[in-house]
């Protein structure tokens, strides 16, 4: 019998982040005129909400309570896994290049690599941080860890698939304008996705190996994601003429996510 939540969970984990961004790579088929700039700056702002109220609710809260009663204050490997996820996206930033979604210039060293190539590499680092932290709570729960139950996985997996049905489109649709193919640009948009299962085994391996550093790793999981939020999503929803609909999005995003944490945790 407890193999079957351990199945349940780890199927949920893997597959529902991935489904929702598959589900918004495909839309690339039906949006043949693409996004307007209000909406796809809607849908940046609701996936930044979603990301932060994971990385609050999801990931921090969880760490601090994994790490009472612990050698340490229970604020220091939060403190500490946070500031780690956050450096190391920025040095996976600083040394790849690659291209956000609206810009002109790309960003990293100086490469050959065409346009659409490094629009997927930011695409794929944008998607990591979602894997690990999905990886990082099934780990917790695989580990017994008593603050962190099957509804929480659940509910994290749930909200990142909601904002990956968006993000999947704002993947896909900007290539076809590129000059790739809309099936080839639904393909990349869906490779882009399976970022995230390896991100979330790569979790779980880790934290397998190593229980003691859970409060760490959910706090790293945090940290890179928050990276992500305020590296590229509220940036963009800041570009070109100036609107408000990037912030509603955000607030619309976090309040999802808030709700699904304690409606299913």
């Amino acid at each position: 019998m407890m193999g079957e939540p351990v199945a349940v969970g780890a199927c949920i984990a893997l597959v529902v982040p991935f489904l929702g961004n598959t589900l918004g790579a495909a839309l690339v088929f039906l949006m043949r005129r693409g996004m307007s700039e209000r909406f796809t700056k809607a849908l940046l702002g609701f996936a930044a909400g979603v990301m932060v109220a994971a990385s609050v609710w999801s990931l921090i809260a969880p760490a601090l309570e994994a790490a009472e009663g612990g050698p340490v204050p229970s604020w220091l490997p939060a403190a500490v896994g946070f500031l780690a996820g956050m450096f190391l996206l920025l040095a996976i930033d600083h040394f790849t290049p690659h291209l956000h979604v609206g810009a002109d210039e790309p960003e990293g060293p100086a490469s050959t690599l065409k346009k659409p190539t490094m629009m997927l590499a930011a695409l794929a680092i944008h998607n990591l941080p979602e894997g690990m932290a999905v990886g990082v709570v099934l780990a917790g729960f695989l580990a017994g860890d008593p603050t962190i139950t099957l509804a929480s996985v659940a509910s994290l997996s749930i909200g990142i698939a909601i904002q990956n049905v968006p993000e999947g489109a704002i993947v896909s649709l900007p290539l076809t304008s590129n000059g790739m193919s809309r099936p080839k640009a639904f393909l990349a948009g869906t490779l882009c996705g399976a970022v995230e299962p390896v991100g979330a085994a790569l979790m779980v391996a880790i934290t397998g190996l190593v229980t003691p550093l859970l409060p760490y790793v959910l706090a790293f999981a945090a940290g890179a994601m928050m990276y992500v939020v305020t590296e590229e999503l509220i940036p963009q929803t800041q570009q070109g003429r100036h609107t408000n609909i990037g912030t509603i999005g955000v607030a619309f995003g976090f309040v999802l996510m808030m709700v699904l944490d304690v409606a299913l945790g």
